[in-house]
């Protein structure tokens, strides 16, 4: 099965589990084997979609700064949990391919395997609010059509881009490509990095 087959599943399952509370604070419940491509995959998804809705919460001209201030940490958080992840994916990957003769003349890509299925689980989540924009019952017919016009757009980045992403896959397999994964070394979240946390030192 070619891997944004079952991403694109882990997503959505993903996806709508989440939306079976509609809550960020839900407890994630993964369906998948612990360890398993498909497990990660879920998790991945799972913190983008929690992830969707504090930036949407975050965004109410009403919320108390107090409020907006835990939220803003908890998004830094997930940024984090999410980077990790995703060379977490690209280690998988590594390990899968690690045996692969690269032929001569191999190049490696922009972006790896793993950012790109980033790209990937945040256009499944575009796809999903986006569908229910269509749907509303409280908004004229001029909204729904320029949403219906987004949704194919939408629709057509996830195609083109599911067909790279198992392109790029299938040159890392047969050698033509290969892949590296650099830690994204963020220093914002540092105590030795940060200015402002070491200097409080």
């Amino acid at each position: 099965m070619l891997l944004t087959t079952l991403a694109l599943s882990a997503f959505d399952r993903s996806i709508r589990d989440y939306h079976q509370w509609d809550d960020v604070n839900a407890e994630i419940c993964n369906p998948y084997p612990e360890k398993s491509i498909e497990y990660y995959l879920y998790l991945k998804n799972w913190i983008d979609t929690v992830q969707w809705h504090l930036e949407d919460i975050i965004r109410n001209p009403l919320i108390e700064p107090v409020e907006a201030l835990e939220i803003k940490r908890r998004i830094d958080k997930s940024n984090q949990d999410r980077t990790d992840l995703v060379e977490l994916i690209d280690s998988y990957f590594l390990e899968k391919y690690r045996h692969v003769s690269l032929s001569e003349g191999a190049t490696i890509n922009t972006e790896s395997p793993a950012w790109a299925i980033d790209r990937l689980s945040i256009l499944a989540l575009k796809i999903y609010h986006m569908q229910l924009e269509t749907e509303r019952n409280d908004v004229d017919e001029a909204h729904k059509a320029v949403c219906r016009d987004k949704l194919n757009i939408l629709l057509a980045q996830r195609s083109d881009l599911s067909l790279a992403i198992n392109q790029l896959l299938a040159d890392i397999e047969s050698g033509e490509k290969y892949m590296k994964v650099y830690k994204q070394m963020k220093m914002y979240n540092d105590p030795n990095l940060n200015p402002v946390l070491y200097g409080k030192k």
